[in-house]
C-alpha cells in the first residue's frame, strides 16, 4: 500500500471567510430570487442547480467559525417542480 504525507490545511483568513460567506449568500439570493418568479426558463433552472452545487461545496468547507450556515443548508433544500418550467 503505497503511502502518502499528510498536507495540512491551508490557512484561511478572516477576510477570505467573510469572502466566501458573501459569494455563498450571492448564490443564496440568486436561487431564491430564482424560485420566486411565477415562470422560470431552463437557464433559470440551470442557474438555480449550479448555485446549489456551489453551496453544496461551501457547506463542506472546514474553514467555518461562527457563520450562520442556515440560509445556505435552505437553499440547497429548495424543490423546483419541473411543472413550473417554461
Amino acid at each position: 500500500m503505497l503511502k502518502t504525507k499528510s498536507q495540512p490545511l491551508p490557512v484561511v483568513t478572516a477576510e477570505q471567510i467573510a469572502s466566501h460567506y458573501k459569494a455563498a449568500m450571492d448564490s443564496v439570493n440568486t436561487i431564491t430570487e430564482l424560485v420566486s418568479l411565477a415562470d422560470r426558463t431552463e437557464a433559470d433552472a440551470s442557474s438555480i442547480e449550479r448555485n446549489k452545487a456551489h453551496l453544496r461545496i461551501m457547506v463542506a468547507k472546514p474553514f467555518w467559525t461562527t457563520e450562520d450556515l442556515s440560509p445556505l443548508n435552505a437553499a440547497i433544500s429548495i424543490d423546483v417542480p419541473a411543472s413550473t418550467l417554461q
